[in-house]
């Protein structure tokens, strides 16, 4: 039988429990807080999952309607959509073991559970496929790009892999397809200062000290667009996709980068032309070199 969180809450068809801290300060109950925290929810939804028991504190305790109000608590509860959108794609498993599972993620899925998708993500859908309730994923990708993520399958050796990630020790190396530019020269290196833009969602450079690095050369040239090889260094959010942008070539199909007014819906017959290529690192675990490949590819420049 499988041990359950100290919270007593299980993956839920394939989806783990999400949790909210209870901060400084009076509310009521627990339930005058929520409903605060999160107004497109409403109470209705609230006492629906208090009654399916749903809904419990870190110690495992029902939060019922009326509870008192306890700061410094942690809430866990399931959360849920009354409709999600399909991504008619498929992700396919690349490599498995007893430690690592590496997926070749398509175009338009999230890795995990995120704003309008829950079960529509590619964590839930593995853990759904392939019964381990423990996978978690080691680094993520942004939504729109496709290719390599890895995921740890054994919970207490999670931390190993991810400090690998925290230690700059994974050489990732993606491929892109956007605009020909030969005045350039390449390759180049560029290094900015990337931070959160407006709306939120967009990142943008701002003068400062850089915290972001990208290595970028050239593999292919066809008329007026080129097909380019990035080795981002660092890790900022949407990285690749602000530095392209920044140089005069947004990559193809981007509808974030450039800034478009407003950010036209998702069309999956136009997929961003960026892609995870590649990932090789020296396992923790092992002390084995590790190097996969994704089996995806890129529209011809």
């Amino acid at each position: 039988m499988k041990s359950l969180p100290a919270h007593g809450l299980p993956t839920r068809h394939g989806v783990s429990p999400s949790c909210v801290g209870l901060p400084a300060g009076y509310w009521p109950t627990i339930t005058d807080f929520l409903l605060q925290r999160f107004p497109a929810i409403t109470r209705e939804v609230w006492l629906d999952r208090m009654a399916q028991h749903l809904v419990v504190d870190e110690f495992g305790a029902a939060v019922t309607p009326d509870r008192r109000y306890r700061a410094h608590l942690r809430v866990y509860y399931y959360r849920a959509l009354a409709s999600e959108p399909r991504v008619p794609f498929e992700a396919t498993v690349v490599f498995q073991d007893s430690h690592l599972m590496v997926a070749d993620k398509p175009h338009f899925l999230p890795v995990t559970p995120s704003g309008h998708y829950l079960q529509e993500t590619l964590l839930v859908r593995l853990k759904n496929s392939l019964g381990l309730n423990g996978l978690t994923p080691l680094h993520r990708i942004d939504r729109e790009t496709a290719g390599l993520v890895l995921f740890s399958v054994n919970p207490a050796e999670r931390d190993a892999y991810q400090a690998l990630f925290r230690q700059h020790q994974v050489t990732k190396h993606y491929e892109a397809t956007a605009p020909w530019r030969e005045d350039l020269g390449f390759p180049l290196t560029r290094k900015s200062r990337i931070v959160q833009g407006e709306p939120f969602f967009r990142q943008c450079e701002a003068p400062g000290e850089p915290n972001s690095e990208t290595h970028i050369a050239v593999l292919q040239v066809r008329g007026g667009r080129a097909r380019y090889a990035l080795n981002p260094v660092t890790g900022k959010k949407h990285q690749l996709r602000v530095h392209m942008n920044a140089l005069g070539l947004p990559i193809l199909n981007d509808r974030v980068y450039p800034p478009v007014q407003p950010t036209p819906d998702d069309d999956f017959r136009y997929p961003l032309q960026l892609l995870a290529k590649s990932i090789a690192f020296t396992d923790p675990l092992t002390g084995q070199p590790r190097q996969f490949e994704s089996r995806l590819g890129l529209l011809p420049p």
